[in-house]
């Protein structure tokens, strides 16, 4: 071993003017300080500068560097902030969006009235700032608030940064512990995982190194079991056989399998822990041990049974249709809608507004709109009250215009708030005769439980939805279930292609992929292929083809009408990236455009984006993982960017909320669920071989209302076709739904 001595740290003082790429994750930031040589001449600094804010000035230690395309650079070990000094840093530190409710123009009449002793005002004596002409006691109890706040979280930050948790992280920690946060961070920093969205045990694991719980101790391998089966939930399954979860938790945790095996039976006999029980093996195979995590072993039986109560209740709240005169009723509809009802059509609404519950499902073109129509014609015809409620914003206003009736989505309708409750459940049930839900393949086990909790004894209940389309993003495969054969609940499967829709490349080419058969790409007026081998070249086809070429020929609006879905995304032709270059083509940077960059994305006015996680404390009645808006104004003073939803409501995010908000220019498909756009572009490259699956690519079709253009290879999309969806989601509700016993 070498006994060379390491040169020591170098320090260097500058103040913080731009951040030019920040990686949320591991906090590593490329940044460029004024370190007051004058000329305007910026430094670029490199390294973990976890919580520092453009306008600090920091005292960094590090050592010099240099890079081959950016010349000499500093990398920072570590990093205090020092408080400005002089007049004109103040002016810069305070002017520079940190403090809430003060930007450049108030931060001039501040240091124009306090000077040097700005800081300290803030600091020990905030009301004096009423002194500043325009500053009002609101304005500067506001300001006082921020700064109180700021110096708490930097204490946070400081004592997290040595623990490697990312800013934003950081931040939320402290908002939902406040003063408890470095006590929890040290005793209990796996409460992290449960408690604060955005942490999960990965993260949480590594505070708990870097505070000193021991690898072994049964407080984390309980920890990991429950990430392990959480995770399984967000790949779909409702449980995990008990040898696959000891399996992937030993893998995780890199311990004893008897250890894991002890900490499971703890946390079984632990009634907010995880539930075991004996369920039949897939395809009534032989008995295995489910173990769920508590909810979901909850939503399953509670789905399960209400269903079931439903279909047995004695009451029935449209008796009309119990002896009604159907060739009557039927000739009386076919006069109001202009068109008649094919046979299975006929079956269906006969079916929905005779049983308590049904399920209508089929592909595009087979008329389920036109039946579901039919059916809240009838029904409101014998002074039904009918509801009307959709997964996602898009798809209840397309209810809406289809029905001439109102529609909302289905959290709007049960008003589900903080925590995940509904105003309406069993106790308080929806005053509906019918309710009708389309897009029911969406509906995950959690959300189909309240839906249906809230569902009134004797009303009935109408479950609209493409079976072949993926299934839900949270876990469970619901509609499915509720079709398996021999179940109780009875179904209509519309599949005659009506003849106008037999016009439609886009209808067609979507009964041909759910067959098996490759899409035709040549010869149609809606339906394209754009041929690109590599995967870079498909990325940057796909911009052009949906910010450009789309626009140009058919006169979309890129930003409105035009949405591209892309397979999975990472990678050059993913969403992520696309994202980025979509947004460089349609809402490019202007001098005139004001914008926020957080984490590695800059946000613009204009910027179409979406929501990434349940938040019951937004808008009106919260706002939901997958609503799609625009951004229509930034304030850089108060700090806040504000959001028009497709529900037409306009939400305020405040700056430090933006990780909640992605671009979504391009999503993914499985992001795209329950929405119809007038035209798609799908890149299907080589590059997502992993992820082309058959009712992948028939999802992404079947969003499309008029024009499909696919860019990419014919191999790829072979691959697509060929590629039967493999293995079906851990879940036991068609077993609860025939009333299984449980098994063993």
């Amino acid at each position: 071993m070498s006994n060379q001595v390491m040169p020591r740290l170098a320090v260097l003082e500058g103040v913080l003017e731009r951040i030019t790429y920040a990686n949320e994750e591991n906090g590593y930031t490329v940044a460029r300080v004024d370190t007051g040589r004058g000329a305007g001449e910026l430094l670029t600094v490199v390294g973990s500068l976890l919580g520092a804010q453009v306008g600090e000035s920091l005292r960094m230690e590090g050592r010099w560097g240099s890079h081959p395309q950016y010349g000499k650079q500093f990398t920072v070990e570590n990093y205090t902030t020092v408080l400005p000094a002089t007049v004109q840093g103040i002016r810069r530190y305070l002017g520079s969006g940190l403090i809430k409710g003060i930007g450049p123009r108030i931060a001039e009449r501040i240091v124009d009235h306090f000077g040097v002793d700005t800081l300290d005002v803030i600091e020990q004596e905030p009301k004096r700032l009423v002194e500043v002409p325009g500053l009002g006691p609101k304005r500067t109890k506001l300001i006082g608030a921020a700064w109180e706040e700021q110096k708490a979280i930097k204490e946070v930050m400081v004592f997290l940064q040595g623990v490697g948790v990312s800013t934003s992280i950081a931040v939320r920690i402290y908002k939902k512990y406040e003063d408890a946060s470095i006590s929890v961070v040290k005793n209990q920093p796996y409460r992290l995982a449960a408690d604060v969205w955005g942490i999960g045990f990965l993260t949480a694991d590594k505070i708990a190194q870097a505070v000193g719980i021991p690898h072994d101790s049964p407080e984390r391998v309980k920890a990991g079991l429950q990430y392990a089966l959480s995770q399984s939930t967000d790949q779909g399954h409702c449980f995990l056989p008990e040898e696959q979860l000891i399996a992937d938790a030993v893998k995780l945790l890199q311990v004893d399998t008897g250890l894991v095996i002890d900490c499971l039976a703890e946390l079984a006999a632990d009634e907010e822990g995880v539930v075991r029980e004996q369920v039949p093996g897939p395809d009534g195979g032989e008995p295995l041990t489910a173990v769920y995590l508590v909810p979901f072993h909850r939503a399953e039986l509670s789905l399960a049974g209400q269903l079931r109560r439903l279909l047995r209740a004695e009451e029935d709240r449209m008796p009309a249709f119990r002896d009604v005169d159907w060739g009557r009723a039927l000739a009386w509809l076919a006069e109001r809608t202009g068109a008649e009802l094919a046979p299975e059509q006929e079956a269906a609404v006969r079916l929905a507004l005779t049983s308590r519950v049904a399920v209508l499902t089929g592909g595009p073109g087979c008329g389920k709109s036109f039946t579901v129509r039919s059916i809240v014609e009838l029904a409101r015809a014998k002074k039904a009250k009918v509801v009307l409620a959709a997964p996602t914003g898009r798809a209840a206003k397309r209810l809406a215009e289809l029905t001439g009736a109102e529609a909302s989505t289905v959290h709007r309708l049960l008003e589900l708030r903080p925590g995940g409750d509904a105003a309406y459940d069993r106790d308080r049930p929806l005053d509906a005769d019918l309710v009708v839900v389309d897009e029911a393949s969406m509906l995950d086990l959690l959300l189909a439980n309240k839906l249906v909790k809230a569902v009134a004894m004797g009303a009935h209940l109408l479950l609209v939805g493409d079976v072949d389309q993926l299934p839900s993003v949270g876990a469970g495969e619901v509609l499915r279930d509720l079709l398996t054969d021999g179940g109780p609940v009875p179904s209509v499967r519309l599949t005659r292609i009506f003849r106008q829709a037999q016009q439609s490349g886009v209808v067609t080419n979507a009964h041909r992929i759910n067959s098996g058969m490759q899409p035709v790409t040549s010869g149609m007026t809606d339906f394209f292929l754009f041929v690109a081998e590599e995967t870079e070249d498909a990325g940057r086809l796909t911009v052009d083809v949906a910010a450009r070429r789309i626009p140009a020929k058919f006169g979309l609006d890129p930003r409105r009408d035009v949405q591209v879905l892309a397979p999975m995304h990472r990678g050059p032709a993913g969403a992520g990236t696309l994202n980025g270059l979509l947004q460089q083509a349609i809402t490019p940077a202007r001098p005139d455009l004001p914008e926020k960059r957080f984490g590695g994305r800059v946000f613009r006015v204009g910027d179409k984006v979406t929501q990434i996680r349940n938040n019951y404390d937004k808008g009106r009645n919260g706002v939901f993982n997958g609503t799609v808006g625009v951004v229509t104004s930034l304030q850089p003073d108060d700090q806040r960017l504000t959001v028009l939803t497709d529900e037409d409501e306009e939400v305020p995010y405040d700056f430090d909320e933006l990780d909640e908000l992605a671009h979504a220019y391009a999503v993914t498909i499985h992001r795209s669920q329950g929405s119809e756009y007038p035209a798609v572009v799908i890149p299907v490259t080589t590059g997502a071989w992993m992820m082309l699956q058959r009712n992948l690519l028939y999802t992404a079709v079947t969003r499309a209302r008029k024009l499909v253009v696919l860019v990419g290879s014919r191999k790829a999309i072979g691959q697509a076709v060929r590629t039967v969806s493999a293995g079906r989601r851990f879940t036991a509700l068609d077993h609860r739904l025939v009333g299984g016993p449980p098994v063993g």
